[in-house]
């Protein structure tokens, strides 16, 4: 099945947002192949300041930075950074410093020190030591209680969602979260929403249950972290507990939820657990035909996202410029 024309929208205009913003992301592989030639791209797009760690080669495409970190001057400042961030957990100067030289950390700690505004990891190291990297030296946002992640679906049909665009979490990190994470989990998707989509977020939670329909321990779960949300963020366009299609079919929102401002009409859905959103995410995809762009990580007090070790060229060029647009709606 073709590529969506919704996702192809999307990434012309996420670059196209990001390019005004100017600004720096790094890459720990820059050794990687791919990662090279995309940041060439980025560069000579004009899209944003393309950091690699790693060091120079002699044929090194223009308008791109290499930093070797066994050379760099910041080596010490960074250093002391984990060490600071991390002598709670038993580490020391001297592992701090090691640790610092490290590429993956080495990048991650130029963003937590505020050199560079977001960090894409993946094309070589695992998904859970570029997580680990970006929660030790980033950490999470000052109101955030957890980091999670949101994949954007775009869809075959361009009159669901935004525009064809939906926002699903979480499908690839919080394995089996409690009312209170869900909560989190749903104000950080609303924002990527917002974000990204460049939308009003219409945010569903999701459950086997429309309002009452179903009595379970699992749908009281989905009750307690509505009116958290609606505690935390009274300004949210939330509703639930919804099943699927309450939340994305107008004639069935009406009827299973009538009044509901979300049901019918929502952009952005919160799945129960992961196994719900990761399972929905795949089937989406492979048999609707929608293309998963994703993940990215939310709820980090600066961007960072984690690539497929299979990833493409045109992947770490689009998700470097996703990343260059998270960073945009924070401070500095």
């Amino acid at each position: 099945m073709a590529t969506p024309e919704s996702a192809t929208v999307f990434v012309r205009s996420v670059v196209e947002r990001a390019r005004k913003l100017n600004k720096s992301i790094v890459f720990p592989e820059g050794g990687d192949a791919r990662v090279v030639e995309a940041a060439a791209r980025l560069a000579r797009d004009g899209v944003l300041r393309p950091v690699l760690i790693g060091p120079r080669p002699a044929a090194a495409p223009g308008g791109v930075t290499f930093i070797d970190p066994s050379a760099a001057p910041q080596l010490s400042k960074y250093a002391a950074l984990y060490h600071e961030r991390r002598r709670a957990k038993g580490v020391t100067q001297v592992e701090a410093g090691e640790i610092a030289r490290w590429p993956l950390y080495f990048a991650a700690l130029m963003v937590g020190a505020g050199d560079a505004d977001g960090f894409v990891g993946g094309a070589v190291n695992t998904t859970a030591d570029t997580v680990r990297a970006a929660l030790h030296c980033i950490g999470p946002a000052p109101r955030a209680k957890l980091v999670s992640s949101v994949f954007l679906m775009a869809l075959q049909d361009c009159s669901m969602g935004h525009n064809g665009l939906m926002a699903f979490a979480d499908c690839g990190v919080v394995i089996e979260p409690s009312a209170v994470e869900l909560a989190d989990i749903a104000i950080a998707t609303a924002e990527s929403a917002r974000v990204l989509m460049n939308a009003e977020p219409a945010v569903a939670l999701l459950s086997f249950s429309t309002k009452g329909s179903g009595k379970h321990e699992q749908v009281n779960k989905i009750v307690e972290a509505l009116r958290i949300v609606r505690e935390r963020a009274p300004g949210l366009n939330i509703d639930g507990e919804l099943q699927a299609d309450a939340a994305v079919a107008e004639a069935v929102g009406r009827s299973k939820a009538p009044g509901s401002r979300v049901a019918g009409r929502a952009n952005t859905l919160i799945f129960p657990n992961l196994a719900a959103g990761n399972i929905a995410c795949k089937l989406v995809e492979r048999l609707g035909g929608a293309a998963a762009i994703g993940p990215f990580l939310q709820g980090l007090a600066k961007p960072a996202n984690d690539l497929s070790r299979g990833c493409s060229v045109e992947d770490v060029y689009s998700v470097a410029a996703v990343t260059a647009l998270q960073s945009g709606t924070r401070p500095g």
